[in-house]
């Protein structure tokens, strides 16, 4: 088939490299344009801009899909499919309608649960024991077309949502493949998805960072992890912001009010309003990430609150 991908972000460029490798026609990469970054605030290209140009693939880069002109110059590859991942800007219906067999879309998520902008983080948060990906038809409402394949993973009790994504991100490629074959031999199955079941992740807010120590220890536990590695969770130390990597919570009850910390144990230990949240890395401003017992040796931090 005549392919062309959309996508941005380091997330899409597994299943740009599965396109390469497929024996399909990736005619043509779109993505967004080059954004300033780093000190400098130099232009750099995306990730998969570079990914397609080592690959020797045109590369487009608009502003924007809507005009006739972006629709007719896509239109001009006479894709067969547009596999979408990523991408960050919506498509059209005037796109939607070029591609011979539709487009496809990547989202992190076991649809029709976390639509949205930070599925991989909200599920973490929320306690889910699961995720996945889900290989569905784009159309104009957010998230909502058609279910063709989902992969599943479980979430496991020290996931990060940094290390989610990585999962997730080579995830996505497997089960697009399944459904090319499937597209190719006509034997797609589309599901529709039950709108009763939907839920939404909200975007990641850097006010969401602030740990409030009256919550039980395993929210606060899922917090740390949903919130790594960005914007990171953080607790206040004599006004200062302290930032917290890892954590673990601990069952055992504590008398203290939440927000004290325990070191008995040369453990950094904070009560909570359900059970202990044992701080395993930390960072202050203007310094790096540290052990907690690191930051033991240099910090009398015994007895005093957080937050």
């Amino acid at each position: 088939m005549r392919i062309i991908f959309a996508g941005t972000p380091e997330f899409a460029v597994p299943t740009l490299e599965m396109l390469l490798a497929s024996g399909h026609d990736i005619c043509a990469v779109y993505t967004q344009p080059d954004r300033p970054a780093g000190r400098g605030r130099k232009l750099h290209p995306s990730p998969v801009k570079e990914t397609a140009l080592v690959a020797g693939i045109p590369v487009l880069q608009p502003e924007s899909l809507k005009s006739a002109d972006a629709v007719s110059q896509l239109a001009a590859f006479e894709p067969d499919l547009l596999v979408v991942v990523a991408y960050g800007m919506i498509l059209p219906q005037a796109v939607l309608d070029v591609p011979k067999y539709g487009c496809l879309n990547i989202h992190a998520s076991l649809l029709p649960r976390w639509r949205g902008a930070a599925p991989i983080q909200r599920a973490l948060m929320a306690g889910d024991p699961e995720t996945g990906v889900t290989i569905m038809r784009i159309v104009l409402k957010l998230d909502a077309g058609d279910m063709l394949h989902k992969e599943v993973i479980p979430i496991g009790a020290e996931d990060t949502a940094g290390d989610l994504h990585d999962k997730l991100a080579a995830l996505g490629p497997i089960g697009l493949e399944k459904v090319l074959r499937q597209v190719e031999s006509g034997t797609v199955k589309p599901e529709p998805q039950d709108e009763a079941l939907v839920t939404y992740a909200a975007k990641l807010e850097k006010s969401e960072a602030a740990i409030d120590w009256t919550k039980p220890a395993d929210n606060l536990d899922r917090q740390v992890r949903g919130l790594n590695p960005w914007p990171v969770a953080q607790t206040l130390y004599h006004g200062e912001a302290l930032r917290i990597w890892r954590a673990q919570a601990l069952p055992e009850s504590a008398t203290a009010e939440p927000g004290r910390v325990n070191c008995a144990h040369k453990q950094m230990d904070v009560t909570t309003g359900n059970g202990r949240l044992r701080l395993l890395e930390v960072q202050l401003p203007g310094g790096k990430r540290i052990p907690a017992q690191a930051f033991l040796n240099a910090h009398d931090i015994d007895g005093q609150k957080l937050g």
